[in-house]
C-alpha cells in the first residue's frame, strides 16, 4: 500500500509520536534505512580548529572584512573561542588552552582547519533522545554549557558521515 513503513517527519517543538522501545545502536546501510530526523534547525556555525588566534584572526577578518567578538575561554572545553560573523551565521575559531584538550589532539592529528558544524535547534534535550532512540551515536547524552553561554553536544562523526556536529539551543533555553 502506498505510504506503508514509512516514518513520519519529526518537527520539533510540535506534536511528538509516543515513545518507542529503545533501538539497537544501528551504522552502514541500516542506517541509510532509518527514518530520516526534520527540525526545524537554523544553520548556526562553522568551528575551525586553530593553533593561535592571534595569528588566524587577522587574516579570517580580512578575507570577511568583518569584525570578530571579543574572545571568550570556554573551560570546560579548554579553549579560547572568538566569533565571526558570516551573514545569518558565523565562524567559531578555536583555539586550545591546554595541551590535553580536543582541539589539541586534534591539530595533533590533522592540522589547522575545519573541526564541526553547528545547528541551532529549539529543544536540545528533544534533539539528543530523538537521536538516541534512533540509534545515533553521542558525545554528549546531556546538555552542557558551550561558547555564548548556550546549551551544547555533540553527535559523534561516524553518525553523521564522517562530520563532528554540535547542537546548540540559545542560552535562554531550558536544559
Amino acid at each position: 500500500m502506498k505510504g506503508e513503513g514509512k516514518a513520519a517527519p519529526l518537527r520539533l517543538g510540535g506534536t511528538f509520536p509516543s515513545p518507542s522501545p529503545p533501538r539497537k545502536a544501528i551504522s552502514g546501510r541500516e542506517r541509510e534505512k532509518a527514518p530520516v530526523l526534520v527540525m526545524e534547525t537554523r544553520f548556526d556555525h562553522v568551528g575551525i580548529a586553530v593553533r593561535s588566534l592571534d595569528e588566524a584572526l587577522p587574516r579570517w577578518e580580512r578575507a570577511l572584512g568583518s569584525r570578530a567578538s571579543e574572545p571568550e575561554e570556554v573551560p570546560t572545553q579548554r579553549v579560547r573561542v572568538r566569533f565571526l560573523p558570516v551573514g545569518e551565521s558565523q565562524l567559531e575559531l578555536l583555539e586550545p588552552t591546554s595541551p590535553d584538550s580536543a582541539i589539541a589532539r586534534f591539530l595533533e592529528k590533522r592540522g589547522e582547519g575545519l573541526h564541526h558544524i553547528a545547528l541551532g535547534v529549539p529543544n536540545l534535550r528533544e534533539v539528543l533522545g530523538r537521536l538516541e532512540r534512533e540509534g545515533y551515536r553521542l558525545i554528549d547524552r546531556e546538555p552542557r554549557r558551550g561558547a555564548r553561554g548556550h546549551w551544547v553536544a555533540f553527535a559523534h562523526p561516524s553518525a553523521l558521515g564522517g562530520v563532528l556536529t554540535e547542537f546548540v539551543e540559545p542560552a535562554g533555553g531550558r536544559p
